[in-house]
């Protein structure tokens, strides 16, 4: 039976759904590669990850949806200040990273930099389990959170650092506004913008 790619609002009781389903999703990700370089222990850990970032910050502060086998976290222009991690929340991903914490908070401070100023709806986050990658998933929240970013009249940013992703961004009307490194040695990201509907 097909896994329903209807967007449903992510509540807490989804977490362990949603991690899950992003640690599996992100697990040839570049920049989750960089931080959890080591494959016996990176499902477990970005379980954790994911977990922490969601129950402690984009459930409470973002728009957080879900399908089946898929997830996003969106965060309106009024909420960005609200939706950073707190000192619990940045000591936890520390415990979670160990030594690879520096790099983590050096990538974070790095793309901070270059988010744009203008008022904009940011995807913090989206991905889809890969056992059902290609069922619409991903494109189902993808589309979700744009329609309420173009109701705004807003434009919507985020960054990849998967370059096999950028041709599905561009489908849904993205450009890529930048290319960073990340410091360290970190892979690229590349910062995507679109401008809302009936502006293009």
């Amino acid at each position: 039976m097909a896994i329903t790619n209807t967007p449903e609002t992510a509540t807490i009781d989804d977490a362990r759904l949603i991690s899950g389903t992003l640690a599996r999703a992100f697990d040839d990700d570049p920049m989750m590669r960089w931080f959890f370089p080591e494959d016996e222990s990176r499902e477990a850990l970005l379980g954790r990850y994911f977990a922490t970032i969601f129950t402690r910050q984009y459930v409470h502060h973002g728009v957080c949806e879900r399908t089946g086998a898929a997830a996003s976290f969106w965060v309106p222009p009024g909420a960005q200040d609200k939706a950073v991690p707190d000192a619990e929340t940045i000591q936890e991903l520390q415990n979670i990273l160990g030594d690879r914490a520096p790099l983590f908070r050096d990538a974070v401070e790095t793309a901070a930099k270059h988010t744009p100023r203008e008022p904009h709806w940011y995807l913090a986050m989206i991905g889809a389990d890969p056992a059902a990658q290609g069922q619409g998933h991903g494109a189902a929240l993808l589309r979700s959170g744009l329609a309420k970013a173009d109701a705004a009249g807003l434009p919507a940013y985020l960054e990849s650092s998967k370059p096999s992703n950028l041709p599905f961004y561009e489908h849904f009307g993205f450009t890529v506004r930048e290319e960073l490194r990340l410091p360290g040695g970190g892979p690229v990201l590349w910062g995507m913008w679109r401008s809302p509907a009936g502006s293009r």
